[in-house]
């Protein structure tokens, strides 16, 4: 069988669940909460970018797909409040879709997310990451949080 670990890029997984989520909270929109919704949204821009933009500045690849090819272990800036800010700027924004659609089922896809990240993405990522940085990156394990 062959292992899912690394082989769904997350905003292929992302927009699937929007999909879906919007599929299953049709008609509830107006059953939503808009302000926490407008806040999940922003705090996810906030990791996202953040993530991002601390990347790119490393001059590291951002590509989830081989997370063996990263040439510079980040620990600074977003990264000091989460080990993966990108996912957790996707993790809000389903939450924040999720608020605002107001339905009860649509919180499926936040979990959904949260579940295929940790399992299939994050656990192979820090495997990889721990073989490529040993002691460095175990420290920056004991000192920062997988999520937040």
């Amino acid at each position: 069988m062959m292992s899912l670990e690394c082989r769904v890029p997350p905003l292929l997984l992302f927009g699937l669940i929007v999909a879906a989520m919007l599929g299953w909270g049709a008609g509830d929109v107006n059953g939503g909460w808009p302000l926490p919704a407008l806040l999940l949204a922003m705090l996810g821009s906030l990791f996202g970018l953040g993530g991002v933009l601390r990347f790119r500045r490393q001059g590291t690849t951002v590509t989830p797909l081989h997370p063996a090819q990263a040439s510079a272990l980040v620990t600074g800036g977003i990264y000091r409040v989460s080990r993966n800010p990108m996912y957790l700027g996707l993790l809000c924004w389903t939450m924040a879709l999720a608020c605002y659609l107001g339905g009860l089922l649509v919180w499926l896809g936040p979990l959904l997310l949260w579940g295929w990240l940790s399992r299939w993405q994050i656990v192979p990522e820090e495997r990889a990451l721990q073989g490529r940085f040993g002691d460095a990156y175990a420290d920056y394990c004991r000192r920062v949080r997988r999520w937040c």
